[in-house]
């Protein structure tokens, strides 16, 4: 669609409205800021734009004249595709494109694209450097921090543009097609949004929906969905596996990840090589790797970045000893099943601090993970009771409410014995205490610091 002197609607006035925003006055349409918040700040909206174009902003009711001067609609990453107004856009018959639809509309060269429930930022990340230590023109955008529109307009021909998509992001694209994807895992996450699991998966496996026969899907063999799924796409399927050997794939044997094509079986490196603790990062490293690969960069080359990689910040990140006590910062687990995964890689006994936004998970398996290892469990946030009872249904019984996550810092710190960890590992989105997960972490961080 050619954008210029087009009336656009940006639905949502966070960090991605904003991005989506200013690319559009840049490209020369007509964009229209709008939140459904009736008690926005508009002045401090303006102030966080580029300001090199004409901007209104509505915010609570969106004035019926409005809504039917418009060309198109572009959906920030939070905002559900089955609000009643949203649900106005379509019967109106415009187009409605999601942030990432825009920025590939606009952006230029090729997408190596990473979705999943757990383990996106810290494959994208590697990836990221992978190409980074490879190719002339890199960016590294999407879910990981940086918006994907923020970036679309210094896109070049030569460009990689590796991106981390969540499935509000999928659930709007139209166009998009990357060169090179990956699903990593599908466990059960924002049900709130989605409603039911079978719909959830049905939005993560969009991100194929465009790819052609050329191009090139990265699937967890060992996630029963995706492993059936990989038999019925259109593009080429590469699986990794850390149970099995594969006759074609990327897999774990002992301590050695193992890349096989058709014609030979490639050495990719030692898992005591990497910087990177678990499991569940030995299978963000393949699937890093298996994308990688696939898009043509050399395996010599590939190897020296995995080896120099170090662990994504928020993601049992370690911050400091106090008292002989090790802090944990794993503020990106933000469902039970990343969650497990931070508990998991626990080797010492641990204070576990979890709670907060509701998004309708149930929390059985998380507790079941402790296998002996948390001494105690201390919640905030509006799951604290939800998480107890569960707990407690599980048969854990040493359980400390607390009102904040300063308080739960001091808790663990006078509860801790030298020897022990003390992991900020929520399994619960940041929402209503925080921001987003990023702040959660640096408050953590802070807290621990200042003890």
């Amino acid at each position: 669609m050619e954008l210029k002197g087009k009336k656009v609607l940006v639905f949502g006035a966070g960090k991605s409205g904003i991005g989506a925003a200013d690319l559009l006055g840049a490209v020369g349409a007509c964009p229209i800021l709008y939140d459904g918040k009736a008690d926005l700040d508009k002045e401090s909206v303006l102030h966080k734009t580029s300001g090199n174009y004409e901007l209104q902003i509505y915010a609570g009711e969106l004035p019926k004249e409005v809504q039917d001067s418009l060309d198109l609609v572009v959906l920030s990453p939070g905002v559900p595709t089955d609000l009643p107004i949203v649900k106005g856009f379509y019967e109106q018959g415009l187009p409605v494109w999601g942030e990432v639809e825009l920025a590939y509309e606009t952006g230029k060269g090729e997408v190596l694209a990473i979705t999943g429930t757990n383990g996106k930022t810290t494959t994208t990340a590697l990836l990221g450097k992978i190409m980074k230590d490879a190719r002339e023109s890199v960016f590294v955008v999407g879910n990981i921090g940086t918006p994907y529109t923020s970036k679309a307009l210094e896109m070049k021909d030569n460009t990689i543009t590796v991106a981390e998509i969540s499935s509000f992001q999928l659930e709007t694209i139209s166009k998009f097609a990357p060169k090179v994807s990956a699903i990593l895992n599908i466990t059960e996450d924002h049900l709130n949004r989605h409603h039911t699991m079978a719909e959830y998966i049905r939005v993560k496996e969009l991100i194929t929906s465009n790819q052609g026969p050329e191009d090139v899907c990265v699937l967890n063999y060992e996630d029963e969905v995706l492993c059936e799924f990989g038999k019925h796409i259109v593009p080429k399927t590469v699986y990794f596996s850390s149970a099995r050997r594969l006759e074609q794939g990327i897999f774990l044997e002992g301590d050695q990840i193992i890349l096989r094509t058709k014609t030979e079986e490639i050495p990719v490196v030692k898992t005591g090589d990497l910087k990177l603790l678990g499991l569940h990062n030995f299978e963000n490293v393949m699937a890093a790797v298996a994308m990688a690969y696939c898009a043509g960069v050399d395996m010599d080359s590939i190897r020296k970045s995995v080896c120099e990689f170090t662990a994504v910040e928020h993601r049992i990140e370690y911050v400091t000893e106090k008292n002989g006590v090790a802090y944990y910062n794993d503020s990106k687990g933000t469902n039970p099943d990343a969650a497990i995964k931070g508990i998991q890689a626990m080797n010492r006994p641990t204070l576990l601090i979890g709670g907060g936004y509701d998004k309708e998970s149930s929390y059985d398996e998380w507790i079941q993970a402790f296998d002996g290892k948390v001494r105690y469990l201390v919640l905030i946030g509006q799951t604290k009771e939800k998480i107890k009872a569960a707990a407690e249904k599980n048969g854990f019984h040493d359980i400390i409410l607390c009102e904040d996550l300063k308080e739960a810092v001091q808790v663990c710190a006078d509860k801790a014995n030298a020897g022990d960890a003390v992991l900020l590992s929520p399994a619960c989105a940041s929402w209503g205490q925080f921001d987003n997960y990023e702040q959660r972490g640096e408050m953590f961080k802070e807290f621990v610091r200042a003890l």
